[in-house]
């Protein structure tokens, strides 16, 4: 064992002569990868880190925190994942460790011999997994401090051994690495060369012929002058799909920051870069001749079109297809190309395998070619208008009216004041309350006087004059304003043509505020053609956007026309023939599968646990699809189990339940599942994760479950009655005969989650206990409210009269604590009720609060719910005389009327 660990530490350890390490002066701590001339060969990549259960990898006794005796903070690296105390990073060269290599030096070696990988070993004192020699799992140890090594791993292919001779030999130190299980997409560290800076031409011309000198002077010069530090010298590999990941760390509440870490672990740091730092432009110059290049865009739909506005620019044919890692707030160009809503949680592993079997389809793309309008009225110029669009092409759609100018206000709020708006909650909270603005305003109602439209030859204005719409959208691909679907189904229209984005076809749709009202409950606008060519003239200054970049832009004449269309990546399913249970087994013709439920805080306590997060879930019921169905079909019949509550299990059921020998049945939930539920992938990785409502026609039933389906219910609320367990949920109980079920009900449908509630009563005789917050709320105390919350308060207790602490944070009028009780405690108290029925929508209404009103609708409030006179919100707007707000509250109402008759239709 100590042979081992000498030799491997002299392997991975040893400075490469020709290599020269900084001075301490010019020592530093990277956290980025470095590219220019003085770059480090095995540099490692820090990053802060709170794992203060890891042993600092340099040892006890080069340890800064052990010789100090106290507590010093942590850097991980990206590449390699060791841990070390911030002051011990330059102990690392005392033990010579250094990161995996990321490149190679051009005079190290013949560029024309074969290179080959070799592994980076790391010794680890926790590991996932089973050593691959013996097949045997990694002893993890309980101590928070372990000491031992337990494993040896190699960063680039992960393969694992145990830390002892007989499973890892000294053989495997010099095998070459085959790069793991994404050998396809990674960058050897062989292609990067670092490459010396040029001699003078002067002192090189003294060993070559005076002739040569003349001829080449001047092109070794220009060489000079664009000389880059480093080289990429592809090897030729026809089954590889080299990939570029560029990352918009601002985008999606920053998530981005994380998932550069991790891509930095899974690939080579010098394929990840940060856009940031400088763009897209030097990392596509850098990498344009390797062969089937692919890029991942992990951003919003405006960080796509930017990296392909710069593939425009370079050139590069083929331009490399671009698939999207959706981390913005719309992302509907993502949802197109079926990548998703945004990212939740899935394995950045799983993502790599879909970039890499994904199809290539083709975009197109538009060209918007701006002038000034020389009919405009002078009276209606607007000094503050912009004489031109912030891009002149877009790849998801060109709007102006309604929609624009609630962008428009948005982006100017967030570059005021970035700091509120790092959540994508956050961020649609303000564009539905600047919509709501907007429609009190009417600002939009005029918008057809002001334009006139000419599509393929054809003027359209008397037909928008007609409509008076207060949104025209100019459509590419099928999704808009997050995921909706504003074109709808034609097919019943002989007149048009379902949607596509790569005909060559623009989608050209009107919009009045009913149409946008029902385009969130699968409504659409007005059709009103489908061209190749639009002009569209505008006699004032109008808002509009491109892509979601908003301005307003003065009296102009706009032509929109094709310009290219762009190669893009397709997530599709993975399996080309029937899918498998296992590597014996076929599907069956038909499945029986046991339906779970996991609640969100089971979910984020829990999902690194399968098996107790599998002991936490809740049977729903049990479904028989056929053997090939995707989750699409299983979600409609997992919500047909919703249709009779309480359920009344069958014989079968009560079969299927019981646990370990049969002696203790499980319990059906008699909560029904929210709109928001979804499925939950058990088993093709280490822990649990979410599968994006948009993308499960993509996924089989099979891939994802053998035996029970588990869903993830972010509003379930777990109650507990009198004398149950703590940990025991509200549930149907199978032990009752069929003929008499008995089922032990919710003590009050407000508790929060992973909390009982305080006893049996029923929910408006429900004990107040937290009097602190309750006056806190009165008071209007937001500092106060937050501080108590977080020390532990019930954000769902009552005063004696039923009421809430959103109800009283309406009478008091305070905002902040209105939207941080809506962010932070269970949907049901928005519809929750005091003695005289009122919610607090009812009060807010009264109290002529609108953008209160605004904030509790927005959140999913009932606009339904009457109190104890009979009235709904919008009847108490009216009777407070705010004829605006009723307006609104009734729109609202009208829309939700619509949402649950599109629900019931769809059952």
């Amino acid at each position: 064992k100590a042979i081992a660990k000498s030799s491997l530490q002299h392997m991975v350890a040893q400075p490469n002569p020709a290599l020269a390490l900084r001075s301490d002066s010019e020592r530093q701590i990277r956290t980025t990868v470095d590219w220019s001339e003085t770059a480090v060969y095995g540099e490692h990549i820090w990053f802060e880190t709170n794992v203060s259960g890891d042993f600092c990898y340099v040892g006890e006794q080069n340890c800064m925190a052990k010789l100090l005796q106290k507590p010093l903070s942590r850097r991980k690296c990206a590449a390699c994942k060791i841990v070390v105390h911030t002051p011990c990073i330059e102990q690392l060269e005392k033990i010579n460790f250094r990161c995996k290599p990321s490149f190679r030096e051009s005079g190290s070696r013949n560029v024309r011999e074969p290179i080959v990988v070799r592994h980076h070993w790391v010794h680890r004192r926790r590991q996932e997994g089973k050593c691959r020699q013996c097949g045997k799992g990694f002893q993890q140890k309980f101590a928070f401090h372990s000491k031992e090594i337990v494993a040896i791993s190699c960063s680039w292919c992960k393969q694992a051994y145990h830390s002892k001779v007989s499973c890892f030999m000294l053989q495997h130190i010099e095998e070459p690495c085959s790069l793991g299980a994404h050998a396809a997409v990674v960058v050897p560290p062989t292609w990067i060369l670092r490459v010396r800076r040029p001699q003078n031409p002067l002192k090189s011309s003294k060993k070559k012929k005076r002739t040569s000198f003349k001829r080449k002077s001047s092109k070794k010069g220009a060489e000079e002058g664009r000389w880059k530090p480093f080289v990429i010298k592809p090897m030729p590999a026809p089954l590889m799909k080299p990939l570029l990941v560029f990352v918009n760390p601002k985008s999606g509440g920053n998530q981005g920051a994380k998932i550069i870490q991790s891509f930095m672990w899974y690939l080579n740091p010098r394929q990840v870069f940060d856009l940031s730092q400088g763009g897209p432009k030097e990392a596509l110059e850098l990498y344009r001749k390797v062969h089937n290049l692919r890029i991942l865009a992990c951003g919003g739909d405006g960080t796509v079109g930017w990296i392909l506005s710069i593939l425009d620019q370079l050139r590069l044919n083929p331009p490399p297809p671009v698939a999207i890692l959706p981390l913005g707030t719309g992302n509907d160009l993502a949802r197109t190309l079926n990548w998703g809503g945004g990212y939740t949680d899935e394995p950045l592993s799983k993502i790599l395998s879909h970039v890499e079997d994904g199809n290539i389809v083709q975009l197109d793309r538009w060209n918007l070619h701006v002038e000034p309008n020389p009919d405009a009225n002078p009276e209606e110029k607007d000094e503050a208008a912009a004489d031109k669009l912030p891009l002149d092409v877009f790849n998801n759609y060109f709007s102006l009216g309604f929609d624009a100018r609630v962008t428009l206000e948005f982006h100017e709020s967030r570059e005021a004041n970035p700091e509120k708006f790092n959540s994508r909650f956050r961020n649609k909270m303000f564009y539905a309350g600047t919509a709501f603005s907007d429609f009190l305003t009417g600002s939009s109602k005029d918008l057809a006087k002001h334009v006139k439209l000419v599509c393929d030859g054809t003027d359209l204005t008397s037909k928008i004059q007609d409509l008076k719409p207060q949104c025209l959208v100019f459509l590419n691909i099928p999704r808009y304003c997050a995921g909706t679907m504003p074109w709808g189904n034609p097919g019943e229209h002989h007149d048009f043509e379902p949607q596509r984005h790569d005909d060559g076809c623009i989608e050209v749709i009107g919009f009045t505020m009913t149409s946008l009202a029902a385009l969130q409950v699968g409504g659409h606008g007005e059709r009103l053609c489908q061209c190749r060519q639009v002009i569209l003239t505008t006699f004032k200054a109008i808002p509009m956007q491109v892509d979601g970049e908003p301005c307003k832009l003065a009296a102009s004449c706009i032509h929109i026309s094709l310009r290219n269309q762009a190669n893009m990546v397709q997530k599709t399913k993975r399996r080309n023939s029937m899918p498998l249970l296992n590597d014996q087994q076929p599907v069956p013709e038909r499945l029986r599968i046991r339906v779970s439920r996991i609640s969100m805080c089971d979910y984020e306590a829990l999902h690194y646990d399968k098996e107790k997060l599998k002991e936490a879930s809740v049977p729903l019921g049990i479904i028989v699809v056929p053997g090939d169905s995707d989750l699409e079909l299983c979600r409609t019949q997992i919500e047909r189990l919703q249709e009779d509550f309480p359920p009344q299990p069958s014989a079968l059921e009560r079969l299927l339940f019981q646990e370990g020998d049969g002696a203790k049945p499980k319990t059906l939930s008699n909560q029904k599942l929210s709109p928001k539920w979804c499925f939950l992938d058990s088993t093709t990785a280490d822990r649990f994760y979410r599968i994006d409502r948009a993308q499960e026609h993509l996924n089989y039933v099979t891939e994802i479950s053998q035996d029970e389906l588990y869903v993830l219910d972010p509003e379930l609320v777990i109650t507990h009655t009198v004398g149950t367990s703590p940990a025991m949920p509200d549930l149907v109980d199978l032990s009752a005969s069929p003929s008499g079920h008995h089922f032990a009900f919710p003590s009050s449908s407000s508790s929060p989650p992973c909390s009982p509630a305080p006893s049996a009563e029923p929910e408006h005789c429900l004990l107040h206990k937290d009097d602190l917050l309750v006056e806190a709320a009165k008071s209007g105390n937001f500092s106060k409210f937050q501080e108590l919350h977080r020390a532990g308060r019930d954000l769902m207790v009552r005063d004696s009269s039923g009421q809430t602490v959103l109800h009283h944070a309406v009478k008091s009028g305070s905002k902040d604590i209105v939207k941080y009780i809506i962010e932070n405690a269970p949907s049901e108290i928005l519809d929750a009720t005091e003695e005289n029925g009122e919610t607090s929508l009812h009060q807010a209404a009264a109290l002529r609060q609108r953008t209160i009103c605004h904030y509790i609708v927005e959140a999913g409030a009932s606009l339904m719910k009457t109190d104890l006179q009979g009235d709904t919100p919008k009847h108490r707007a009216e009777k407070a005389n705010d004829p605006d707000l009723a307006a609104y509250l009734e729109n609202r109402q009208h829309y939700q009327m619509i949402q649950r008759e599109d629900q019931e239709t769809a059952v």
